[in-house]
């Protein structure tokens, strides 16, 4: 972010340095399972006002930020207390998105958002992740979902083996002309 280096930052540093991170393994790295849906939306913000006050948690503050986030993302649950890992994968993606863009990141990192969730999920965290972009955030998605790419996409890069190895605008981008130059890179080891 401008001449920041977040390269050996921690995830505490990278979030408060405005970066908000949807991980493409929601149950490794997005979620503590045995935590609460409540203390997994303040994750990044547990000892910070309003949720905490001179080191002490506020779980008040923290019930009513969790039950007002559980409406609006639709996180379907017996409520906010239940553990986060007892949820299905599309409502623990929920909890992810909506802990990672509440906060209005500057920058979205976005791997495989909506991997393994229903359509209904994906549709509104698409809608999500175009909403912070449209609000100013610049976004990075990773995905192997061509159709999705396409749909959320200003600019397309093809990666391969760590090099952008292909470059263009996602108007007017050739769907079958990206599948060709995938395969084609498989080919190559």
């Amino acid at each position: 972010l401008g001449d920041l280096d977040l390269t050996k930052a921690n995830p505490y540093q990278t979030h408060h340095a405005g970066v908000g991170h949807i991980p493409e393994d929601r149950e490794k790295h997005g979620l503590v399972g045995a935590y609460s849906i409540a203390d997994n939306l303040v994750l990044n913000e547990y000892d910070q006002e309003p949720f905490a006050k001179s080191g002490v948690r506020q779980f008040d503050k923290i019930r009513a930020y969790a039950e007002k986030l559980r409406e609006e993302f639709d996180i379907r649950s017996s409520g906010v207390g239940q553990s986060a890992g007892s949820l299905s994968g599309g409502n623990k993606q929920k909890v992810v998105v909506a802990r990672e863009l509440t906060f209005g990141p500057k920058l979205l990192m976005a791997a495989q958002p909506t991997r393994g969730v229903d359509v209904g999920s994906i549709e509104f965290i698409h809608k999500r992740i175009v909403a912070a972009r449209d609000g100013g955030a610049g976004v990075l998605l990773v995905s192997a979902e061509l159709d999705e790419i396409l749909s959320l996409a200003d600019r397309i890069a093809v990666v391969h083996r760590g090099k952008v190895v292909k470059e263009m605008d996602a108007e007017g981008a050739d769907l079958a002309e990206i599948r060709r130059q995938a395969h084609s890179l498989q080919g190559m080891g």
